[in-house]
Order: C-alpha cells, then structure tokens, then sequence
C-alpha cells in the first residue's frame, strides 16, 4: 500500500507538455490531514488512525509507541476505559464502529509481552521538582508526562499498593494486577518514585511545597458517600469489599444480597458478590438506560445472574432475624434533565419493601477532606482548565482527577495529568498567559483533548482541526464487515472465577479489526488521487505526492475519490 501504483499513462510531449492545463484552474486541491472524529473524542487525545494503520500493517512497536506519547497505559485503558472514542467511530455509520478498545488492549498487551523499549520524547532535566499527591491514574499521568518533559517527580501514596481506584477499586476480572503493575513499573523505568505507606495531610502538604516547585493534587475520591435515611448504618460500604477482595480476602456472603446505586461501582460490587456465592439486586431509582454504568458491564452483570430492580428509593433500613429490610419508595419517570437522563420523582406513596442478608452502598464517593479540591473563594490567582485548576501562588498547587473533573473516568483521570504537566511547563516558561496558548496549540480538533506529540511540536500539529464527519468520508471504497470481538469465558465459567474474562484479540484478529479503520483525514498512500488524475499531475517523490499546477486544472476529482478526506480543495489565489 505504501508503494506508489505505477501508471501506465504517459504525457504526450506534443500536447499535454504545451497544453498547461493549470490556466484553466480556479481552485486548486491540497494535500491536508485532518482530524479524526475518534481521537478528538478520546480524553487523552490518542492518535487513534496513525495507531491502527500501524496494527493493520503489523508494525506492533510503531502502533505502541504512537499510544504511548499520549497515554501510558494502552493495556489499562484497553480493558476499563468507556471509549467515547467509537461512539464518534464515522464507522458506525456503515455498519459498527472499529473495536478501537479491544485494539489498545491488544498493543499494550504485545508491549509487554515483546518488552518493547521506549522511544518516547524526554527532555533533559530542567532542574525544577515536582511532588504528587496520590497515585491514582491522575496522579501517575501527572508524574508520567512531567518526567517527559524534564521535571523530576515523587508520589505520595497512603495505601500499601500505588494504582488508586485502578489497584483497589476494579475487579480483577476486569483489570488483573500483574497488567496495572507492569504499565505502572514503565513509568518508574522513568525515574518516577513512588513512596506508598506515605498519606499526605496537611503539614505534610505544607512541607511539600516547601520542598518543591509545584505539587499535584491528585487525591482522588476517597470517600464513599452514606445514604442519608434511617438506619443507613446497618448498610456495608461497598468500596471496602472490592478493597478487601483486592487484598485476597474472600469474605463469607451469600442468599440475597442489596447494593444501592447504578454506577460502575454498583455494577463491579454486584458482580463480585455473585463470584462470592451470594445473589445479588441491584436498587436504582431511576431507569436501566439512565444508570452511569458502562452498558456492556451492566449487560454482563445481567447475563452472570444479577437483578436489576428500576425505579425504587431506599427510604429505610431496619433490622430482622435474617438480615435486613429495606423499605423503598416507588418513583415514576418524569421529565429529561440537563444530562441527558430521565428525571425521577416519587410515585405518591407507593411503598414496598425488600428483605436481604446484606446490603451494600455503591452509590458514588466525594474527597476525604475539603482542601482536596479547590476552594470556592475565586482566588484571583486561580486558572480553571477542562481537567484540572491551578492556583498559582509562590509554589504552584495543580488540583488533578475526579475532583476537579466534570466526566469522572480512568482515561479523563489520565487526560488531567497531562493538561496539569503541560500547563505547569507553560506557567514555568511564560507565566499566567502562557497557559491558554499552550492548551490551544496542544489542541486536539475541537474539544478539550490535548496532544502532548503537538505540544513538543511533532508532525501531528500539522494537521488541521477540523474533525471529519462521516458525510466526507467516500464509502465505495469501504465493503461492510462485521466488528471483531474477543474470546470470553461462557457465563457459567465467569460466574465462579475473579480471574480475567476476556482474551485478548490475536495478532490476525487485531490485524483484521484494525484494518476496518476508515482511517480519516490521514493520507494512507492509497493512491486514488494519481490514478483519477485525468491530467497525470500528481507526482511521488521521496515517497511524498506533489500537485504540479503546470497541469491541475482544479477540477477536484482527486479530492472527491480521496476515501478518508485527507485533501481539500480551495479557491484559487488571484
């Protein structure tokens, strides 16, 4: 594909030669990648199209590397990420949507099984040292692109592990340790510590900035939020057992268990708890489509035996002689709210209640102290962002993740990293105002995602912002294909196991799946701009095509039989 189609045209000297059929142009086309829609809707702003070119032509190390100077953990986000990212695929207009998660899972996996070495962009050191607060995917990001970019970091972890909600709130089953720790032992290979066992309160924090010039705040959400209802204490924190399953306890649970909520916390308690032998319901107060839960993890959670009761309230909890019973107070659907979501309000006094050995909160979680996150004063000095806020005092203080964070996700978690060491790099070299401009030139098509390969100043910034819509993208040349999945363990299977259920795609699978890639706005070497050419004025050298406008007549065919939009046409300068 990469080497040019030999033409079987010539130019006669006698016609063609004198005849310059440029004169009659009044547009002229242009070589010009654009964006594609899927990397503009990554948090992390992942160059989704130059990745899976490089796994449709087997260049694993290349498509690796390509991921990396964006995100380092490929086989993390591989397994947990919610990927907006196909939800944008122009694919799905064919038929569905490129596998593009199962495919970063694929790239990270064969990393580590090849012990690929990175080739990644660092700078020398630049003398200036950073501290960080918490080694959640916030904070590890955070500490990944600053060491990129020449500072040295330390991290401050409380627990006994590093990873955050990575490490002790995601089953197994979905993100096994052994993956987490290896991505994690890459960003130490950088010169990364991490001292765990260390919590940072406040004299701490006050000792740090001291010591340092910027600290990141990337604490996270360290507390489980309580139901506000009588007899809420007799109610089991759910963080704590997916915690204490991380720490190899396998608590005695079984009959029927309740857990409140329908977040992703919900979903991955209640599937633990079938794994425990017990048989757990799910209590939403709204609709199954509204609950925040990744769709494909509520349907697994279904599929394993788990039961979804839509529309109750717990209202209390009381005591019996087999556990407890929660009385729940029916809702009924309402209007549509701000998000998107069906709004709920009582169903008069439509009451019921529900017995169970146990219940469990998974109803979401805030910071575990107030100065966490940004106070609410206005401070003159203060720089809101899209992933994170600065306040830039004497020692700069960046406030990372869930808390400062507007859409609560592993891969938004690794995009407010990288927005706090590009800004904090811009604010050590140009001050308040070098901020903005550096967030615009590190831009990603038109949404907050940001290229740290733009910043640095790489090819990629070359390419134009505008994001492709799938109207542009030429279809005849695309045939429909079904979208490739992995192995999986048959529900049975995965019903008695925390080990991984999924596989990883083969190299022939990922190969396949990545070559359903429309792969817009970026040039591919397909070819169809010369072979349409009615004028042969398209020329390759160096393997790079050039128009030559002694012979362009501007009528625009090459652009309209371009499959993937990377040529524009534009009127022609007087």
């Amino acid at each position: 594909m990469n080497k040019p189609i030999s033409l079987f045209i010539s130019r006669s000297s006698t016609t063609s030669r004198i005849n310059k059929t440029g004169s009659w142009r009044f547009a002229r086309p242009r070589y010009q990648d654009q964006t594609a829609p899927c990397s503009a809707a990554c948090p992390a702003g992942v160059d989704i199209p130059k990745i899976e070119r490089g796994v449709a032509e087997g260049r694993i190390d290349q498509a690796w590397q390509t991921y990396v100077e964006e995100n380092p953990f490929p086989s993390v986000c591989g397994r947990v990420c919610f990927h907006t990212c196909e939800s944008a695929c122009n694919r799905g207009r064919l038929d569905q949507p490129v596998n593009i998660n199962r495919l970063d899972r694929f790239i990270g996996d064969a990393a580590l099984e090849r012990g690929c070495l990175e080739d990644r962009t660092v700078l020398p050191s630049n003398g200036r040292r950073v501290a960080i607060c918490g080694s959640g995917p916030a904070g590890l990001s955070a500490a990944y692109f600053l060491t990129r970019l020449g500072f040295a970091c330390e991290i401050f972890e409380s627990k006994s592990q590093p990873g955050g909600v990575l490490y002790w709130g995601i089953p197994a089953y979905r993100l096994p340790k052994n993956v987490l720790q290896r991505e994690i032992d890459r960003i130490v290979d950088l010169g990364v510590k991490i001292h765990c066992s260390q919590p940072v309160d406040a004299d701490v924090l006050a000792r740090l900035q001291s010591e340092n010039d910027a600290v990141f705040m990337g604490f996270g959400l360290g507390r489980s939020l309580d139901l506000d209802i009588p007899g809420s204490g007799r109610m089991a924190d759910g963080l704590s057992l997916l915690e204490a399953l991380q720490n190899g306890e396998r608590p005695d649970i079984g009959g029927e268990v309740a857990v409140v909520g329908g977040g992703n916390t919900a979903v991955d308690v209640a599937r633990s708890l079938v794994r425990l032998g017990a048989r757990p319901t799910i209590l939403y107060r709204r609709q199954r489509q509204d609950m925040p839960a990744f769709e494909h993890e509520i349907a697994a959670a279904a599929a394993e035996g788990v039961r979804i009761v839509e529309l109750v309230s717990p209202l209390a909890i009381e005591d019996n002689l087999d556990g407890v019973t929660v009385q729940l107070g029916r809702m009924k659907t309402a209007d549509t709210g701000e998000d998107g979501r069906t709004r709920v309000v009582p169903d008069g006094d439509k009451n019921t209640s529900m017995t169970f050995t146990a219940i469990y909160a998974g109803i979401g979680a805030d910071v575990a102290e107030t100065w966490h996150r940004p106070g609410s004063d206005g401070a003159s000095d203060r720089l809101i962002l899209s992933h994170c806020t600065l306040d830039v005092g004497s020692t700069p203080l960046v406030y990372g993740g869930d808390p400062v964070m507007p859409t609560k996700s592993v891969t938004d978690a690794i995009a407010s990293g990288k927005q706090a060491a590009i800004a904090l790099q811009a604010w050590f070299e140009g001050g308040r105002d070098a901020v903005p401009a550096a967030m615009d030139r590190s831009r990603v098509g038109d949404g907050p995602a940001l290229s740290m390969e733009m910043f640095l100043g790489g090819e990629r910034r070359l390419r134009d912002r505008h994001v492709v819509a799938a109207e542009e993208i030429n279809t005849d040349y695309f045939q429909t294909s079904s979208r490739g999945t992995p192995i999986q363990l048959s529900v049975d299977d995965a019903r008695e196991t925390f080990a991984e259920i999924e596989s990883t795609l083969s190299s022939d699978q990922a190969a396949e799946e990545a070559d359903r890639c429309y792969q817009c706005g970026l040039c591919n070497d397909c070819d169809n701009c010369r072979i349409f050419c009615s004028e042969v004025s398209i020329e390759v050298k160096d393997g790079k095509r050039r128009i030559d406008l002694d012979y362009c007549k501007g009528c625009g065919v090459c652009v309209a039989e371009c499959p993937r939009c990377a040529m524009v046409i534009e009127e022609e300068r007087a």
